[in-house]
């Protein structure tokens, strides 16, 4: 629950507002690490119920800043849930609202000037990197991650390529690196080992002025492979194993096609083992530096738990108590943990139930930066939150949506719930009401007990959109 503020916050806050957080080119200017995990679900963290393997960095990490209990991602799959992070959207007016495919490489760009997070701290004087996943733009296109505010960018352009582990490049900035050593059959260099390396560089070489380092980790998404030091920790400890049979060889390697796991139990606890150990490093890393106290870490992911390529999210509770995993608009799809640690403002050890959403990271970090919010955003700051004040601004509704699986859209209005399934070939489908305060699991539709609540929330899905471009990105009208 909220806490109330204290001798240190309040002096925070004095200073805050009488001499203004930071200006360009200030001492003061918070460092930003906002590490995103790939489809890891709200159950895969020790501290939240994970029995079968621990977290303990995150779990540190969470001890020593601030938990929310009622994060939720942008989106239930990669594409949109990134577009409305860094745009302030949700996606009914985001510029992304699926997983557009771009051949061969990349995904569907937003336009050239979508003001995004990192042209915001740009204008403050912020060095910003991405390394990681992009998926927002296919090279050359208008909305390559260089053309978007970033300086550095290393990883994969295309979230399809992300899918593999060892693949035949990355991208270092505009350039292709090519990864000699993982030609043919070879795995010569594990991907997110290289990604990692080149971002605890970037924090390093920036350490002496502010940055904003979007770390876009691609662990645990499918496929299922991890660097064998893992492996062994974990190699028959998750009887009976979950197999999956890929493709190992032909055209569709490593470009489309998921790669044969026989052990996927053992490979998904060693890729949050090594989510895990990442994080250490970068703690590590801000205490060698001596730059911990002014670095604000998020720690979030991208959308529930997926069940591809041999993982079982149902073996390892990964969506904990929530109903539904990735590509589901129910908690278990959307709902997110989300860590906030700032030792030098962020009450270690504190919990908070705010509903919160991506969208709000946009205008979070304005306000951190006393930068004006644009007044289209859909986000609401969350930093009185962060200092502990009781005067957080709340949502009126949050709202999603999903153009596969023949249509999906979603609102949470206060406790309430509403879902619509199937609204693509049936755009009268009856709306799904679920009370979250007392049923988390979303097991009891009441649309029938409170239908004047059922109506109220079928208005907002009808209205909280704006019409694509893209004609994938919009719904059939409701007659």
């Amino acid at each position: 629950m909220h806490k109330s503020i204290s001798i240190r916050n309040l002096v925070f806050l004095f200073s805050f507002f009488s001499f203004g957080f930071i200006c360009a080119n200030t001492a003061n200017q918070p460092n930003i690490i906002y590490i995103l995990a790939d489809d890891l679900g709200y159950g895969d963290l020790s501290f939240l119920g994970q029995k079968h393997f621990r977290t303990p960095n995150i779990d540190q990490l969470a001890k020593d800043g601030m938990f929310f209990t009622d994060h939720y991602s942008g989106s239930t799959v990669c594409a949109p849930s990134r577009a409305s992070l860094l745009t302030g959207l949700h996606t009914g007016h985001a510029p992304i609202r699926g997983n557009q495919e771009v051949l061969p490489e990349g995904q569907y760009p937003m336009k050239e000037d979508t003001f995004v997070i990192p042209k915001m701290l740009k204008a403050v004087g912020y060095t910003t990197g991405i390394f990681g996943k992009w998926g927002l733009g296919s090279p050359d296109s208008t909305s390559e991650p260089l053309k978007m505010g970033f300086d550095r960018f290393y990883g994969y352009n295309c979230q399809r390529i992300a899918h593999h582990y060892y693949p035949y490049f990355l991208w270092n900035d505009d350039s292709v690196e090519v990864l000699w050593d993982n030609f043919g059959m070879e795995t010569g260099s594990y991907a997110p080992d290289l990604i990692h390396d080149q971002m605890l560089g970037f924090i390093e070489t920036n350490s002496k002025h502010p940055f904003f380092c979007f770390y876009a980790i691609i662990q645990p998404h499918a496929e299922m492979f991890a660097q064998e030091k893992y492996m062994q920790k974990y190699r028959g400890k998750f009887m009976p194993e979950s197999s999956f049979n890929g493709t190992d060889s032909g055209k569709n390697y490593r470009r489309f096609a998921y790669g044969s796991q026989p052990e996927a139990h053992a490979a998904f606890a060693a890729m949050v083992h090594c989510i895990d150990d990442y994080v250490g490093d970068i703690v590590n890393k801000l205490e060698v530096l001596g730059i911990q106290d002014n670095t604000m870490v998020v720690f979030t992911s991208d959308n529930g738990p997926h069940s591809e390529a041999g993982h079982d999210p149902e073996y390892f509770d990964s969506n904990g108590p929530y109903r539904g995993k990735k590509r589901d608009l129910y908690e278990g799809g959307i709902r997110v943990p989300m860590i906030v640690k700032w030792p030098s403002v962020v009450d270690a050890g504190s919990c908070t139930n705010h509903v919160s959403a991506f969208w709000d990271i946009f205008p979070t970090l304005a306000e951190i930066t006393s930068q004006s919010v644009p007044e289209n955003l859909d986000g609401i700051s969350f930093l009185p939150t962060l200092l502990g004040s009781n005067e957080q601004v709340q949502h009126e509704y949050l709202y999603w949506e999903f153009h596969e699986l023949k249509g999906r859209h979603a609102v949470r209005k206060g406790d309430w719930k509403g879902v619509r399934y199937n609204v693509s070939t049936h755009p009268n489908s009856p709306i799904e009401l679920y009370n979250l305060s007392s049923d988390p699991g979303e097991k009891t539709n009441l649309a029938d007990q409170f239908p004047s609540i059922a109506n109220d929330l079928s208005k907002i899905l009808s209205s909280a959109r704006t019409v694509h471009e893209h004609p994938n990105f919009n719904f059939p009208l409701r007659r």
